[in-house]
C-alpha cells in the first residue's frame, strides 16, 4: 500500500525520490504535521569542500528548511579527530585541528548557497559537535552513556562486520566512531529538541544507535531516515568523474567544469537528476525527462543551469552555457574553459602532448595520456593529434592552445 503523507516534507521527498527508508514514517510524518521539527545530517570535516555526493543531503535540508522545518549542518569537528569506519577499508589519516577547522569554513560556504542561516523562525543553524566532545570526560562517559552499547550489536552492523570478514584492520578508535555520532543525537536533542537524523542509506547503522541511545537516556521518541546511495543509469558511483571528486568549490573545481559535469548526464539520468537536484516542480521535471533525440540535449542544459545556479549564481551558469556553445558548435576556443598557465621558465626547450594531457587534467596519468592520444582520442586545437612525443615550446604556447579529449572535455594550455 502506498503510504500518502499529510506533511508537505513528506510528500516533496517522496514525490522527488528522496527517501530510501524511515525508522517511522507514519509517527515522523504526524509530528512534522503538527509543526516546526528540527532535524540534522552530520558532515566530518575530511575535506576541504563537500563534493557532488554530498549534494543529494544538501538539497534534502534545503527542502526540509522549504517547507517550514529548521534544519542543522553538524559538522564533525569531533568525531573527525576520530574516523567513520563505514564502508571503508582502512583507517581515515588523522587531521590536525588547524586543517578540520580550515575545511569546516570550507564547507560552511557550500552550504550558505543552498541554506538560510539568518534569525528567522526556522533559520539553519551550524554546530561542531567539538562542542561536547572534546571536553568529555572518559569515565563518566563510559559509565552514563557506553552501558547502553552492546559490543555484540555493534559487531554486527553492516559497515564493521564487512571489515572484519575481509579480515581487515579495525581499531578501537573507529570502533568508538558510532557510540560518539550515537552520542551527537543525544546532545543535539537535549539542546534543540532535534527529533530527526537524516543521511545516507549506508548510516542506517549509526542513525539506529543514536535513536535507541536517546529512548534509553532521555525516554525520547525521535527518528530517522534515509536517502538511496545513488549510482547513475550505466552504474558508475554518483559525483564521480573521469578526473575524479566533483567539487562543490569554484576554487578546486571551475564552475564551467560543474557546469559541464551535468550536461553530460546520460539521458536515462535526466529526469531523475532534475527532481534531486533541482527546485524545478516534478511536473517540469518529468516532461523534460521524457524528451528524446536531440530535444533531451535542451533538457540536459536546463539541468546543468540550474544545478550551477543554486551553488555558483546565475551568471556563472549563463557564462558556462556560453563556453560550452563556443566550444561545441563554433569550434571556438571560450572564456571560461579550465586553463593550465604554464610559465616560460618551467617549459625549458619545451614540454611533450603527453605531458600537458596529464598537467591540464584531461588524463590521470602519462600512461592514460598516451593511450587517449595513441588511440586518437585527442585533439589539438580542433585537430585529431597522435604523436604524444609532440614538443610545444614557449613559442608554441604564446597563443592558448586548446586541448579536446573527446567531444565533450577540453582544456586550455597558455604561458602563465
Amino acid at each position: 500500500m502506498t503510504y500518502h503523507p499529510k506533511s508537505e516534507f513528506l510528500r516533496v521527498i517522496i514525490e522527488r525520490g528522496f527517501l530510501a527508508d524511515c525508522t517511522d514514517l507514519q509517527e515522523l510524518d504526524a509530528a512534522l504535521a503538527r509543526g516546526m521539527v528540527t532535524a540534522y545530517i552530520g558532515y566530518d570535516a575530511t575535506a576541504a569542500s563537500l563534493h557532488v555526493g554530498h549534494l543529494l543531503n544538501i538539497m534534502l535540508l534545503r527542502w526540509f528548511q522549504k517547507t517550514g522545518n529548521r534544519p542543522i549542518t553538524l559538522m564533525g569537528g569531533g568525531t573527525t579527530k576520530v574516523g567513520d569506519p563505514s564502508f571503508r577499508s582502512e583507517e581515515r589519516p588523522l587531521l590536525t585541528p588547524e586543517k578540520i577547522d580550515e575545511n569546516i569554513a570550507g564547507m560552511q560556504r557550500v552550504f550558505a548557497r543552498y541554506l538560510d542561516y539568518s534569525d528567522s523562525g526556522n533559520g539553519a543553524m551550524m554546530r561542531n559537535n567539538a562542542e561536547w566532545l572534546d571536553g568529555l570526560n572518559y569515565l563518566e562517559f563510559l559509565r552514563d552513556i557506553g552501558r547502553h552499547f552492546s559490543v555484540n550489536r555493534m559487531l554486527s552492523f553492516e559497515s564493521v562486520k564487512s571489515r572484519l570478514d575481509r579480515e581487515q584492520s579495525l581499531s578501537f578508535l573507529e570502533f568508538n566512531y558510532m557510540i560518539l555520532q550515537a552520542y551527537d543525537f543525544l546532545e543535539l536533542n537535549r539542546r534543540y529538541e532535534c527529533l530527526l537524523q537524516m543521511g545516507g542509506s549506508d548510516q542506517w547503522g549509526n542513525i539506529i544507535n543514536g535513536i535507541d541511545l536517546t529512548r534509553r537516556v532521555c525516554d525520547r521518541e525521535i527518528y530517522g531516515l534515509t536517502t538511496p546511495l545513488l549510482t547513475t543509469s550505466d552504474g558508475r558511483k554518483m559525483g564521480k568523474s573521469q578526473g575524479g571528486a566533483v567539487w562543490l568549490s569554484g576554487e578546486m573545481l571551475s564552475p564551467y567544469e560543474f557546469w559541464q559535469f551535468w550536461r553530460n548526464t546520460t539521458d536515462a539520468d535526466v529526469g531523475r537528476f532534475l527532481k534531486l537536484y533541482t527546485d524545478l516542480p516534478v511536473e517540469e521535471c518529468e516532461r523534460l525527462g521524457k524528451l528524446e533525440g536531440s530535444e533531451i540535449n535542451g533538457a540536459k542544459i536546463i539541468l546543468a543551469n540550474e544545478v550551477t545556479t543554486l551553488l555558483h549564481g546565475a551568471e556563472a551558469a549563463a557564462a558556462a552555457e556560453a563556453t560550452a556553445r563556443e566550444v561545441f558548435e563554433k569550434g571556438g576556443v571560450g572564456d571560461d574553459l579550465p586553463t593550465l598557465n604554464l610559465p616560460a621558465a618551467e617549459l625549458g626547450e619545451g614540454i611533450s602532448l603527453a605531458q600537458l594531457v596529464v598537467r591540464s587534467g584531461l588524463a590521470k596519468t602519462g600512461k592514460d595520456g598516451k593511450r587517449l592520444i595513441a588511440e586518437g582520442g585527442l585533439k589539438v586545437n580542433d585537430e585529431t593529434c597522435t604523436d604524444a612525443g609532440r614538443m610545444f615550446t614557449p613559442a608554441d604556447l604564446a597563443e592558448p592552445v586548446k586541448l579536446s579529449a573527446g567531444k565533450k572535455r577540453h582544456a586550455l594550455v597558455q604561458l602563465g
